[in-house]
């Protein structure tokens, strides 16, 4: 941040004392990329600096004049005063509108020709997250990250990754209070007695926080995990490129025959993502329960029972009242489901779900994991406590990673790619059937002629195995036309799934 200091133009210090948030001036950088994100008030420069060879994210935002910010904090006042819940309960954009035209006419402020700039900024502050709200709006960020006092706000951009911004948090007790806002909305408690918190916001967001300084020495911070209000499909994650027709068709295949299923992989490799995509190939009729410690996924059907656990009412090591993935997964298996996912196994409840695989259930869960060979030690070690014998319940396994492209597109120079995928003969028995080649970013099946499952499935349902791969291949085709139709939302797949099934014959394949 030494370089970017360099060209910016700050606002002088006695409008820095005045502003809980000071927003780093552009000045003097090159302009690589712009867009709009809530025209005609908010837009994105990407700029780079040449003194770092780095990038920065600024927002340009419409700005209000002395008297336009009395004005404003004038109405904010009135409607924090007199503004009531509406009818039915939810506070809607178009109710803060009404209400704020109200004020507006009632108190006889004159503002209706900068109605619009007044309206963007009560909006951004009564629904929305504050300074914060160009970000979250940017639908190509993918993590805010505040770290505290002083201190540039970074964001992760989908094609620019890690950079700062121009906006900066000056005082403490503003970004205390920001903290209390976000968990009001995630519906949480925070305080200096529970200072950290782990919760989800509205729109699907991911919030991980800290409460003043009692854990973190610089203040509060907090760090939001942006996800896109229609997570990614399996189509739209084959033309991302992060795996190819024929690893899709595979995994829908054995979905269909109730394999269980694992996907392993580093912080940020998308491995949610890729686990919701998945879930959408199972069949619609099947009832689905999912565990999790933050509601992530998002399935397009109705036959799903959501489970989420809740932390505990206690101080120091009291327990009242918390419930544990452990409880849930207990739970899940009086509900008689085909499949069990949980959101990502990292304790005890790993145990419950061998368990659940070992009586018929189907299974499907996240773990975090380099590579096969530490998640089998996770598994296997405590808290987990999976016997060995257990672990080929686990019938496939899928890596996830975030990599270097080997034919970056502009910018973009990372991408998230299936690395590795194996299937689980016995311990210590694993057989790569696919893999990605980081030099030409192809995928190639290594050994599907000898997949210990396709050979299961022959012996149950008395077909050859070369008629299954046959079946493979006819899946693979679907798919590409499915792409090629531009049926890209999760909701259209599973319809267009279900067609296959019924219209085309694939559902002769299904375990009985």
């Amino acid at each position: 941040m030494r370089g970017l200091n360099l060209r910016l133009r700050r606002k002088s210090s006695a409008q820095v004392e005045a502003q809980p948030v000071s927003i780093v001036e552009l000045e003097g950088f090159n302009v690589i990329d712009e867009y709009w994100i809530y025209e005609p008030y908010a837009k994105v420069k990407i700029v780079s600096d040449l003194r770092t060879g780095g990038f920065s994210y600024f927002i340009d935002e419409v700005q209000l004049n002395d008297w336009e910010r009395r004005v404003l904090e004038k109405i904010v006042d009135v409607l924090s005063w007199e503004l009531e819940p509406p009818s039915g309960g939810v506070v809607s954009r178009d109710y803060v509108v009404s209400e704020a035209r109200r004020v507006i006419k009632r108190y006889g402020f004159k503002a209706d020709r900068f109605f619009g700039k007044i309206l963007y900024y009560v909006e951004r502050d009564f629904l929305g997250f504050g300074p914060l709200d160009p970000l979250m709006r940017d639908s190509m960020i993918e993590d805010i990250s505040v770290n505290g006092v002083g201190l540039p706000v970074y964001i992760w951009h989908r094609r620019y990754e890690s950079m700062p911004t121009n906006i900066v948090f000056n005082d403490q007790l503003f970004l205390d209070n920001l903290v209390l806002k976000l968990a009001h909305f995630a519906r949480k408690h925070v305080s200096v007695a529970f200072p950290i918190l782990d919760a989800m916001l509205p729109g699907q967001h991911r919030l991980a926080a800290t409460f003043k300084a009692e854990v973190s020495p610089k203040g509060s911070s907090f760090t939001i995990r942006k996800f896109r209000a229609e997570p990614f499909s399996i189509t739209e994650l084959i033309e991302l490129g992060t795996l190819d027709e024929f690893i899709a068709s595979y995994l829908w295949f054995m979905i269909d025959n109730r394999a269980t299923l694992m996907i392993i992989g580093g912080t940020g490799s998308g491995k949610t993502s890729f686990l919701n995509s998945v879930v959408s190939l199972t069949q619609p009729h099947l009832k689905i329960v999912t565990v999790e410690e933050i509601p992530e996924l998002q399935l397009p059907r109705t036959n799903w029972v959501q489970l989420v656990s809740r932390e505990s009412y206690g101080l120091g090591a009291s327990r009242i009242g918390s419930v544990s993935l452990f409880d849930l997964v207990k739970v899940s298996l009086r509900y008689r489901p085909d499949y069990i996912i949980i959101g990502e196994v990292r304790g005890e409840e790993a145990f419950v779900l061998f368990q659940a695989m070992a009586t018929g259930h189907g299974g499907m869960c996240t773990m975090h994991a380099e590579n096969l060979s530490y998640a089998i030690k996770r598994l296997t070690g405590p808290p987990m406590n999976v016997s060995p014998v257990y672990i080929p319940l686990m019938n496939i396994v899928v890596q996830v990673e975030r990599v270097r492209l080997p034919k970056p597109s502009g910018p973009t120079k990372f991408g998230r790619r299936v690395r590795h995928v194996w299937e689980i003969a016995a311990y210590e028995d694993y057989l790569e059937v696919f893999s990605w080649n980081p030099i030409h970013d192809v995928f190639n099946a290594a050994n599907l002629g000898g997949s210990c499952i396709l050979r299961n499935i022959s012996v149950k349902t008395g077909v050859p195995i070369e008629e299954l791969i046959d079946e493979l291949e006819r899946r693979r085709s679907f798919l590409k036309l499915l792409i090629q139709k531009g049926v890209r939302r999760n909701e259209d797949v599973v319809r267009e799934i279900l067609r296959y099934h019924v219209e085309i014959g694939g559902g002769r394949w299904l375990r009985v």
